[in-house]
């Protein structure tokens, strides 16, 4: 409960997602790369479907367009999702042309 008496849950934000499909590359700290498909975007995180078992706070780097390799730590992970905390907010800017990147695609 928050201060305010209502249920708070993991997926409480400050900020919306935005539902998006886009298909990239995850790469681990160890190096080894995967296929992933980000299921959701915000410009402080996302949510990602990949194969492989991750932790919370697995550090994993995700290509994404306009934007390059973004650097991120795994809050959660169940049945193949991972959520992820960007280690730096994406620029307002910057996010707008990755939505609008996303959406051509």
């Amino acid at each position: 409960m928050n201060s305010a008496g209502l249920r708070t849950s993991i997926d409480d934000r400050s900020e919306p997602r935005i539902d998006v499909i886009h298909r990239t590359r995850l790469a681990c700290t160890d190096g080894v790369e995967r296929l992933a498909t980000v299921v959701n975007v915000s410009a402080r995180g996302l949510m990602v479907r990949v194969d492989g078992e991750y932790g919370e706070g697995d550090r994993v780097q995700i290509t994404l367009p306009r934007v390059g390799k973004v650097a991120a730590e795994v809050r959660w992970s169940l049945g193949g999702r991972i959520g992820c905390r960007l280690e730096r907010m994406i620029g307002m800017s910057d996010y707008h042309q990755l939505l609008q990147a996303i959406r051509r695609a």
